[in-house]
Formats: C-alpha cells, sequence, structure tokens
C-alpha cells in the first residue's frame, strides 16, 4: 500500500519536513549518550582509585561496593530530578508521556542503590559483622558530618517512593500525592552535605570534586529556570483569566480564557498546560489539562471532566479568575507527525487533546488525511464540532461507541465478533501507514497500542499520552 493516502477532496497532502525529527532524535541520542559517558566515568573513578582493589576483602569490598552504590545513585538523583525539570530541549525531544515513565525508572534504580549503599557500607564499617550494623548506623549518623540532614532526606525519599507505587497512588488523592512528592527535592537537597563533606568519592581529587559540584549546580539551575522562573514570568507575562465556563455534558466542562501576547506562548494543538486557579486555596492545586481547541493566539480553550479532587471546583469558577500557569508541554503536536495520514484515536475526556490535533492537522496547504476513532459510553464530547469538522472535509469521524465488549478489548460491543486486530483494519485499513495519536486511560491506551503493533504500525509512529497519574 502506497504511503501517500489521498485526500477525500482528491488532493494530497505533502510530506511533512524531515529536520524537526532528525533533531529530536539527536537530542535523544546525546541525552543517552551523555548518561551513558558519565555512568562510565564513575566507574572507572571507583576502580582506579582503590575500589577494584579492596574487592580482594570483606569487609573492605562491603565499604567499596557501598561506595560504587552511593555514587551511581547520586548521579541517578541527579539525573531523574532533570528528567522533571521542564528542560525546554529535552522535553520537545522526548515527551512529557516517555520522560515520566523514564523518571520512575530512573527513580526507582536510584533508590534501590541509596539504599544499597546505606546497607553496604555501614555492613563494611562494622568489619563484615552483620550483627554490628544498626549499632554502627546509628555511630555513623550521629557522629559522622551531615549525616543527621542525610538521614533526614533518606526519609523523605523512601516516602516518595513507597507513595509513588500504583497501588498506592491508586488509594490517594492527586493533590495529596502531588504534595508528598515534592519531598523528593527536599531528599535530594538533604544528602547533598553528607556527600560533599565525607563522600571519598566526591574528594579524592579536584576533578571529581569539580565534576560532583557542577553537576549538583546545574541541576539546581535546571529546576529555579525552567520550574520556578519560566513558569512565573509567563503567569506574569500573559496575564490569563476565566472568561467564561461552558457545561459540554456527562461531567465536562470547557473553560474559556483569555489573556495578553498569547501567541508568544506557542501552545500548540495536543499540548497540556498546568493549571493553577486562583480562587479560593486554588492556587495550591495544580492540574495538568489539554487545550481542546487549536489555539488562535487570542484566546484558549480547556475542557475538564469532574474526577473529584480539584477539578470539582472547574465548574464553579467565575469570570475574571487569575490563573498561574506551568507550560506549555508534551510532544502530542504536529511535531511528532512523519506521514500524511494520521489516526486520532480517543477515549472519553481523553478526546480532549484529539479535538484540537484534528483542528490543526485538517487545515491548510499541508493538511493531513485525517480520521478520527472515538470511543465513548454516554454522550460523545464534542460531538457538534466534530460534525462540523467531517461535514467539511477536514476529518473522517469513526464513531465507537458502548461499554467494551471484553475486558481484554478497546472496542464497544457494536463492534461485533471480530478480534480487535481485524476490527481496526476494517475501519481504518491503511492503520499501519498512518502516525497514530492516542489518548485516554493508561489501561485503555495500553490495550489500543498493542493493536497498533499487531496491525503492522511501526512503534515509533505511536504518540501516546495516557491521563490517570
Amino acid at each position: 500500500m502506497t504511503a501517500l493516502v489521498e485526500r477525500r477532496d482528491g488532493a494530497v497532502p505533502s510530506r511533512p519536513s524531515a529536520p524537526t525529527a532528525l533533531r529530536d532524535r539527536a537530542v535523544r541520542t546525546a541525552s543517552r549518550t551523555v548518561l551513558a559517558a558519565a555512568l562510565a566515568v564513575i566507574v572507572l573513578s571507583w576502580a582506579t582509585g582503590g575500589g577494584l582493589a579492596d574487592l580482594s576483602g570483606w569487609a573492605s569490598g562491603l565499604t567499596s561496593l557501598g561506595r560504587l552504590t552511593g555514587v551511581l545513585a547520586s548521579l541517578l538523583m541527579l539525573v531523574q530530578v532533570l528528567l522533571m525539570a521542564r528542560v525546554p530541549l529535552v522535553e520537545r525531544a522526548f515527551g512529557q508521556d516517555r520522560l515520566a515513565v523514564l523518571h520512575g525508572l530512573v527513580g526507582f534504580t536510584s533508590f534501590t542503590g541509596m539504599i544499597a549503599h546505606v546497607g553496604l557500607i555501614t555492613w563494611g564499617y562494622a568489619a563484615g559483622d552483620l550483627a554490628a550494623t544498626p549499632g554502627e548506623l546509628w555511630d555513623l549518623t550521629l557522629t559522622y558530618p551531615g549525616m543527621l540532614l542525610a538521614a533526614a532526606g533518606t526519609a523523605c525519599l523512601v516516602l516518595v517512593a513507597v507513595t509513588s507505587t500504583r497501588a498506592a497512588r491508586a488509594r490517594m488523592r492527586y493533590e495529596s500525592w502531588h504534595l508528598l512528592h515534592l519531598y523528593a527535592y527536599l531528599g535530594v537537597g538533604l544528602a547533598l552535605p553528607h556527600q560533599l563533606w565525607t563522600g571519598q568519592e566526591f574528594l579524592a581529587s579536584t576533578a571529581r570534586t569539580v565534576f560532583w559540584w557542577s553537576a549538583w549546580a546545574l541541576t539546581a539551575v535546571a529546576v529555579l529556570v525552567w520550574r520556578v522562573g519560566l513558569p512565573l514570568y509567563r503567569t506574569l507575562h500573559h496575564r490569563l483569566v476565566v472568561t467564561s465556563v461552558v457545561p459540554e455534558g456527562d461531567g465536562c466542562v470547557s473553560v474559556y480564557l483569555a489573556g495578553e501576547h498569547l501567541a508568544e506562548l506557542d501552545v500548540r494543538a495536543g499540548q497540556f498546560l498546568t493549571w493553577r486557579f486562583l480562587s479560593g486555596t486554588g492556587w495550591m492545586r495544580a492540574h495538568p489539562y489539554s487545550v481542546s481547541a487549536a489555539p488562535d493566539g487570542r484566546s484558549l480553550r480547556i475542557t475538564v471532566k469532574d474526577l473529584g479532587d480539584g477539578t470539582a471546583a472547574v465548574p464553579g469558577l467565575r469570570p475574571g479568575t487569575k490563573v498561574l500557569i506551568e507550560g506549555p508541554y508534551g510532544r502530542l503536536t504536529t511535531r511528532a507527525r512523519t506521514r500524511p495520514g494520521v489516526a486520532l484515536i480517543g477515549a472519553g475526556v481523553g478526546i480532549t487533546p484529539l479535538r484540537a490535533l484534528a483542528e490543526e492537522l485538517g487545515a491548510g496547504a499541508g493538511a493531513a488525511d485525517v480520521v478520527v476513532l472515538h470511543r465513548f459510553t454516554g454522550p460523545p464530547l464534542f460531538a457538534r464540532e466534530f460534525a462540523v469538522l467531517a461535514r467539511e472535509g477536514r476529518v473522517a469521524l469513526v464513531p465507537l461507541p458502548g461499554r467494551r465488549r471484553a475486558p481484554d478489548s478497546w472496542f464497544g460491543a457494536g463492534a461485533g465478533p471480530a478480534d480487535d486486530v481485524a476490527a481496526l483494519r476494517r475501519r481504518v485499513p491503511d492503520i499501519a501507514e498512518r502516525d497514530v495519536y492516542l489518548c485516554g486511560p493508561t489501561p485503555w491506551t495500553d490495550l489500543v497500542r498493542r493493536t497498533l503493533l499487531a496491525a503492522g504500525t511501526p512503534a515509533d509512529r505511536v504518540h501516546v499520552e495516557a491521563f490517570g497519574w
């Protein structure tokens, strides 16, 4: 099947340009290379600094391995923070969805390394006597410089790790989890004095000291600039306020906002911002909401479903309410597009960013051939707007109503007896030739992704944003 899909009006859309994809790929490759090089340098420094030789003895070997796991965990903690520092170059190249996954993997790896560091080095200091280890840990905590701070930092990181497990998150309110997650910054900060005052791997040479001070300083600057400074500047510069709140049905409302210099904010269809509405205590609660209409440089629209927590207060927002913003974030945009044909697959309120994407992709001289597959169980969100886009020939709409026909299927009962792969191919025969944008609850998007891969869609052309923290 040809890769160029003929549009419904007979025109053949042009192939998207490649430079953006090449730049993003280069950033991803460079990031992995720098991380691998830093890890290699750390291991080499440990080995040439007597680490390998110390493995010849039981107690010295435990201490040596404790030092190695400690410095590796320290580096990964910094990487973990940088992954969520919203560094624009990195965020655009990876996308927040992928960065969040990497953040979790790196975080649990660094946490495991930190626990191993504490256990191994204390066991080694206790001359390899396991029974004497608890007493040795107590003495180290009370007598070594910075150890009390490190113990407090470890407690913070344990709290973050425990509350980040899927089981714990399922039982917590989003606001509570988000607040506790911020303790990771405190935990990393409290560990710094101990490492820089007494860590052998940090103080063994001037080069190592410079390396670690530079790494910590760059990480701190990244957080201060892109997590604090830039959001504050954008909030003050654009002065966003709520202009109206419009019910959309099925527990959803659309919030319309206006501000100053919005073209400079450079929000793209498919992206999200983190919002704090200055109404009562609302400014303390940050929530990520996607734009639900293609930005026009004059106003923005977000659509929110009442899922409890802070979302329940959104319908009550009054015109004139001021807003604190972070972002825009996310790579679920035309930036990720590589093919003339596009499929947008969304479920429930997950159709929100895809609604904006459909409007942007289907417009202009470089318009894509857009198919929208919309899963819904109640009244479909944006039904009238999608109908207008379909009548104008900008999208082909494929409604997928009804409850899921089986736990291992993402189609509704009306899809018939065919398996999901056959059902998808019947509705979009050239699905393997398209870029696919996917948004919905995580378990559902996992099912759709597996179906897409089985249908022949390459993994790098499946662009996912899952909601459900």
